[in-house]
């Protein structure tokens, strides 16, 4: 009985793992990326995720890179004097100890101009993301593309 306990535990788990869409970097954990899938003839494309650093001193996003753009940056939804919300790019986000920061759209978030490779653009597809901290390091995450933002989202999206 154990024994095909066992089995089916090793069976089920690369399953898990490939589901599980977390990654960890240091005292960084990187929580479920992710993208609209959009028209074939949309200029940019945004990435989204949560960082929580379980450590005791900041981190810094310094900036990312993707295979499928030789552009991506680090922006931010901001107010202008005028009332209105203005997208602009930063040169970092600090992710302060003990605190989530979340990528979300009208916040921050990865924009990728120009996408060169949009098969991976696709629902259900995934991109590579790599993610540059000060303190933590690297961390290349897979963008899972969606036709519909996650559940906690809903209602916040939108494309640039």
């Amino acid at each position: 009985m154990l024994k095909q306990a066992l089995v089916l535990a090793a069976l089920l788990l690369p399953g898990t793992y490939a589901n599980a869409h977390e990654y960890t970097v240091g005292d960084l954990h990187i929580a479920h990326p992710w993208s609209l899938a959009l028209p074939p003839n949309a200029p940019n494309v945004a990435a989204y995720f949560v960082v929580h650093n379980n450590g005791k001193v900041d981190d810094r996003l310094l900036s990312v890179d993707t295979p499928i753009s030789s552009d991506a940056q680090l922006h931010e939804h901001a107010m202008t004097a005028g009332g209105t919300m203005k997208m602009q790019q930063v040169p970092s986000v600090t992710v302060p100890a003990g605190k989530d920061v979340t990528f979300a759209p009208s916040a921050y978030h990865v924009m990728i101009l120009q996408p060169k490779d949009r098969s991976l653009l696709a629902d259900g597809k995934r991109f590579p993301l790599t993610l540059h901290f000060e303190k933590a390091g690297d961390i290349t995450v897979d963008v899972a593309v969606q036709q519909q933002p996650p559940a906690e989202q809903q209602g916040h999206a939108h494309t640039h």
